[in-house]
């Protein structure tokens, strides 16, 4: 689907109902308030859902949000590449053919929806919801440029990993004109950090492995870990960047755990390495620097089928 049929999707349906993926991050929330509050503006019914709860870090974000009464007409989810990435608590709209719409920028994109908008060149879902209502030539409220820049800051981190294009900056750039606040943004987003964030992170560099010759690090949260910085699990997010500032490292690698036997990872890799293809081993998927998956076993069975996975994709 293009942006015009998508906008002209949008123009003919009235209820909507849009679903964010778990682990909620800044693009995926983003664009799920970003989409409500510009629905909205155009007279729609618009309400958002996370099989986790909205993290308090991003609560600028779903700032006057209010959960409406109607029955859903449209199913959209956003930022979304594939329905196992709905949560156990959106499992039901993972069925087939119940996805109406899906916005998106993930290469690893299934096309499960019966409605694909699907841009794998653009830095984030935000991007492509940017362009969308840039073209449908409505006004874009101070709330929702709010949500688009957070997305697409978040998912370039900072405008500086690779994924950052041109169209990015031009982007950020004309949200910047408005009444967002994007250096309190950026500065929330990226530089402050609670205590217990900052606990974690000593604690995840100090027992961090390093495996073939340095070129792979890992590191490893426990639900113990976790539970013992005293913090949310969304604090926790963006500490998959961390292996990879080690110089000489080709992928980094965080183990995170979900649940008993139950482990998320997310995969940072250089030049040399697809992370999206990695995880694709795994059933997951992503980008060609940032991607994921989850691994069901114990840490130690997960730690081995990792590191196998690593040692061929580094031809060791």
């Amino acid at each position: 689907m293009e942006l015009e049929q998508l906008n002209r999707y949008l123009e003919e349906h009235d209820n909507y109902l849009i679903l964010t993926h778990k682990s909620p991050d800044g693009d995926t929330l983003g664009a799920g308030f970003g989409l409500c509050g510009f629905l909205r503006s155009m007279g729609k019914n618009a309400n958002v859902l996370n099989s986790d709860n909205f993290p308090v870090r991003y609560n600028f974000l779903y700032d006057g949000y209010y959960v409406q009464e109607f029955e859903p007409e449209c199913i959209v989810a956003v930022d979304i590449a594939d329905t196992q990435l709905l949560g156990c608590h959106l499992a039901k709209y993972a069925a087939d053919g119940c996805i109406d719409l899906c916005i998106d920028h993930h290469i690893s994109n299934t096309g499960y929806a019966k409605h694909n908008c699907v841009d794998a060149d653009a830095s984030a879902a935000c991007l492509v919801l940017y362009k969308l209502f840039k073209l449908s030539g409505r006004e874009i409220s101070d709330q929702v440029a709010k949500c688009l820049y957070t997305g697409i800051a978040t998912d370039t981190g900072c405008f500086k990993y690779e994924n950052t294009t041109p169209d990015a900056h031009i982007a950020a750039a004309g949200l910047m004109k408005y009444n967002i606040s994007y250096a309190a943004i950026n500065r929330r987003m990226f530089d402050v950090k609670s205590k217990g964030r900052t606990a974690a992170e000593i604690m995840v560099i100090q027992q961090m492995e390093y495996f073939f010759d340095d070129k792979c690090a890992v590191i490893t949260l426990t639900t113990e870990t976790i539970n013992s910085c005293g913090v949310e699990p969304a604090e926790f997010e963006g500490l998959a960047s961390i292996p990879l500032m080690t110089e000489g490292v080709q992928i980094g690698i965080t183990i995170k755990q979900r649940h008993e036997n139950v482990y998320k990872l997310s995969v940072r890799t250089t030049e040399e390495l697809d992370a999206s293809h990695f995880c694709q081993r795994f059933g997951g998927g992503g980008h060609i620097r940032a991607a994921g998956c989850e691994i069901t076993g114990t840490l130690e069975e997960v730690k081995a089928q990792v590191l196998q996975a690593v040692k061929e994709q580094l031809g060791y």
